[in-house]
This record gives C-alpha cells, structure tokens and sequence, in this order.
C-alpha cells in the first residue's frame, strides 16, 4: 500500500470522524472557496463547530487518530469487514495538525475518537500520549474532547481525565440485547463500569484534603455518550427510557443520538426502522424536553401506540394536542411548570414572564418581545387582550402546525 501524506491522512480520518455525533455542524449549506472565490468552507477537512452553554460556537478539529479497527460491529463503516481506505496518524501527527490549525486560529480545540488497533490499552495509550504531548509539551490550553475504550485500563482513562476537558464512553445502543447482536465484541457492562468509573473520579475531584487542597482537576466539562439510533428495533420510548437512566446513573453531560443510515455494503443487513434525520431530530427535542422542562417519558411518548414520537410536529406540541383539557393557560396566573408546557414557551421567556408578572399583566405583545413563539402559544394561553376562543378545541388545529404534503419531484 501506498505511503498516505498528512493531507491525504486528514481527509481520509477526518471524513471517517463525521459518525461520531458528540461535537458537529449539520444541516448547513455545503459552501467552499476551492474554486478560487469566497473565502472559508463549511466542508473543510476536520474541522467542525460545537456549541457551549451560553451560545458560543466553538470550532474543533475533529478527526479519528486511526480508521483501522479490529472489531466487526455491525452498523459501522470502519469495521473491520468494512471496504473502505484506512489510515492512521502518529500520535506527533496529531500533535503538529492542532497546533498549526490553532496557531492559525482555524480551531478552539481537538475532538479525538478513534478504530481500536492492536488492542485497547495500546490505542488508549496513543491518545492519551497526544493530549499530555499537547497540555504538557505544549502547554496547549485549548478544548480537549477524547472519545476513551471503555475495555482500556481504567488508569488510562483516568489520565485521560487529568489532560482532557471533556471525556466520553459510547454505549453504542439502546438495549444491551442490541449490543451483544450487533456488536459482540463490545459489553454492555463493561461500558458501564467504565462510565461509573469516570462518575467516581470526577466526584472526588471536586473534594478537598484534610489540608483543605483540590486534587487535580478530572474532566471538568463531564461526560458524555452517544447511541446510534435506528439500527435495531427499539422504540422512542426505550431509547428516552435509557437516556434517563444514564443521565441519573453516571451524571452525564450529554447523550448524543446519531442517527444510523444503511451503509452501502453488503456485509450490513441493518433494518431501517423509521426515517433517521427526522427522528434524530424529534429525539433531541424530547431528550430536552426530559431534562429542562419537567416532563416524563411516558407523557412525551403517549401520543402514539407504538411508543414512538410523531415525526411530523415536535414533542411538546404533540402532548399539548394530546391534553387540551390543561388548556387555554392563563399567562398571567399560571404555574412555572404549566408555562414550561406551553408549546412555544422556552426556559428563558418562562423566566421572564414569571419576573415580569409580579409587577404588571402581560399582553400578547409582551410576550412577542419576550421570545415566546405565538405562532405555537397562541391557541393555549390566555392574556389580558387574548383568548383562543374556540381555537383551543378546534377539530383541525394539529393540521395548523403539521407540515402539508409535498410531492417530491424525480428530477
């Protein structure tokens, strides 16, 4: 085989990176400047854009360290059945394109995953070695994410933790039952000590000595894990179903849903069960939903007998049609909870009617400046100069909000 330049190596891990769904700028327009006009690209080889809690958006270079891989899981495009052209970076390789991309000011930060090659402790080592290279080295103090092997040595994970700001273990699937099919070189119970593993370090990070010292800092950005959704047959309400738990259980900052899509390979017999995108999508939406507004699982999935969310309008607003009897809402003297209910109503407009309220009444066009969507709210509240009338009990008000058919054309 032909000896890759980095260039060549870039394009090939970078591309191979897009699977992992823990950092990503999707749904732009594909816009470049190769062809000697504009200047930047939205496709440019690595590099992608996270967002931070204040609305930062933060660029990284997003690459695998190795596409090469010695398991056979079956819904990835690097295993090791997979045709598909491998390549793989020297840790200094990795160390030299963060530095010259961030000197260059293309990047914040490195986004790290990796294929397993030799063995996990020894593809663990390398990315551990590439982040002490570039915090200790390097004194680099940009954004580090690994994406660690939940089979390496728990030391390595650990220090891991000590050079990165944030870490992540993939439970790669809803069910334990789907990982043993489809992945069974892979254990769901290892994967969870290592995450309760990670819980546990980053706790006792935070405590003091009896000297009254902090002991070094362990992931301060948390944790986080992906699920591939789609490629096996659990429902919405089993994959919410889990979120929950691993959000309770290991304290995670995230849990990222990356939509499967039937590689083009004869070795990959996958079932596509719903539309991905479209239910990725209605999935972050719930999973929000699960964590800032108060809701349940089974009120969010209610809706349908089969346990899945409906594509066609976003979760709140299906459990609002649901539970008409909760409305019209009266903006001026209802609950925090209820108002976070309100289809259109987010955490921060909430917040300001509730301030807002204690020294005057609200009208329709105060909560037009205070971002509330009244296109949704509109037929669930009621105001000092509004009220839905029959609005709320209408017969035809899901299809107001539901997309209309559209005739796709062949050509």
């Amino acid at each position: 085989m032909a000896k890759l330049g980095l260039q060549q190596k870039l394009a090939i891990l970078s591309d191979a990176a897009k699977y992992d769904a823990s950092c990503a700028s999707s749904g732009t327009s594909r816009r470049t400047s190769r062809d000697g006009t504009g200047l930047g690209s939205t496709t440019g080889s690595g590099i992608c854009h996270a967002y931070a809690p204040d609305g930062r958006c933060i660029s990284l270079l997003k690459i695998l360290m190795t596409n090469f891989c010695i398991y056979d899981c079956a819904y990835c495009i690097n295993r090791v059945s997979s045709n598909v052209e491998r390549a793989r970076f020297t840790p200094e390789e990795v160390v030299h394109l963060t530095l010259e991309f961030y000197r260059r000011n293309y990047i914040e930060g490195l986004f790290l995953s990796s294929g397993i090659i030799r063995s996990p402790d020894a593809t663990m080592a390398d990315m551990v070695r590439i982040a002490q290279i570039l915090r200790q080295t390097h004194n680099f103090r940009g954004y580090i994410h690994l994406k660690t092997i939940p089979d390496a040595d728990p030391l390595l994970i650990e220090q891991a933790g000590l050079f990165a700001d944030r870490i992540s273990i993939n439970v790669e699937l809803p069910t334990d039952a789907a990982v043993k099919s489809f992945a069974p070189e892979k254990s769901p119970d290892g994967i969870r000590r290592a995450m309760a593993d990670v819980r546990l370090r980053k706790e006792a990070s935070q405590d003091r000595s009896h000297t009254g010292k902090r002991p070094p800092k362990f992931a301060p950005a948390g944790q986080s894990t992906q699920m591939i959704i789609g490629a096996d047959n659990s429902t919405d309400a089993t994959i919410l179903g889990q979120s929950t738990r691993l959000y309770s259980s290991y304290q995670l900052k995230r849990v990222y849903y990356s939509a499967f899509s039937p590689i083009p390979d004869a070795t990959a017999k996958l079932p596509l069960i719903r539309p991905p995108l479209e239910r990725e999508h209605r999935l972050y939406q719930a999973d929000w939903l699960l964590r800032f507004y108060g809701f349940g699982v089974d009120e969010i999935t209610a809706g349908r007998p089969d346990g899945n969310l409906d594509l066609a309008i976003d979760p709140k607003l299906a459990w609002a049609l649901a539970n008409r009897h909760h409305f019209p809402l009266e903006v001026n003297r209802a609950s925090r909870e209820m108002l976070l209910r309100v289809p259109g109503f987010g955490t921060k407009t909430v917040q300001r009617i509730l301030t807002t309220r204690r020294h005057r009444s609200l009208r329709y066009d105060d909560l037009l400046r205070m971002g509330a969507l009244m296109g949704k709210a509109r037929a669930f509240v009621t105001l000092t100069d509004w009220s839905p009338r029959a609005l709320t009990d209408s017969a035809d008000l899901r299809a107001r909000f539901a997309p209309p058919p559209e005739q796709l054309s062949l050509f």
